[in-house]
């Protein structure tokens, strides 16, 4: 994460909603192959446990129970212009930018569990296209989603490190971030924009 200590994101619920609000990130772990990363959805089951799931074929799959893993997930980002400060010649160009890194301990799920992660995982995106109705599992034969759970394996995160950056201009001054800021909303970057307007 940003060594920049004004940058540094520790509000844990606000980290919690990113998460929730994304659903989406990068796995890392170490492992006898090498280093290994899988692109997962996730959901939290409690405030510190992330729930997310891989395919067995992947080479991460065989190493996860038990390791030690880093969640890494990207809010909003984008370029900004040393030319929109206003602050003169001897600024430079920089990229602000939102990212969380989770890091804990990873366990296998049994499959009443994965069952349960992939319901919870299905009705918070579910719920976000209201007014469709929510699909939802009981629509699917079940020998059909039996099959599936014999092709992935669910896991849990128990997150014991939290590591957030909110990059977003808060080094500036108040009045050449927000300038900043309106050049990116032009630009149609209006998240972040918007973050950089509410930054302290």
């Amino acid at each position: 994460m940003h060594p920049h200590p004004a940058f540094r994101w520790e509000d844990r619920p606000a980290i919690r909603d990113l998460v929730r609000d994304i659903g989406f990130g990068a796995l890392f772990a170490a492992t006898p192959d090498g280093p290994c990363v899988a692109h997962v959805p996730v959901v939290w089951l409690d405030d510190d446990t992330l729930a997310f799931h891989v395919s067995r074929g992947n080479r991460i799959a065989k190493h996860l129970d038990g390791a030690t893993a880093l969640f890494s997930l990207q809010g909003p980002d984008a370029y900004v212009s040393p030319d929109w400060y206003g602050l003169g010649p001897d600024e430079v160009s920089t990229w602000n930018y939102v990212a969380v890194e989770l890091e804990g301990n990873v366990s296998r799920m049994d499959d009443a569990g994965l069952l349960e992660h992939l319901d919870a995982l299905a009705h918070e995106q579910e719920r976000r296209l209201a007014p469709k109705p929510e699909w939802k599992r009981d629509k699917v034969d079940p020998a059909k989603i039996a099959r599936m759970l014999t092709a992935i394996t669910g896991y849990r995160l128990q997150v014991r490190a939290w590591r957030g950056t909110l990059k977003l201009g808060q080094n500036k001054p108040d009045a050449a971030r927000l300038a900043a800021a309106d050049a990116l909303e032009a630009q149609g970057r209006r998240a972040m924009a918007a973050l950089m307007q509410g930054a302290k």
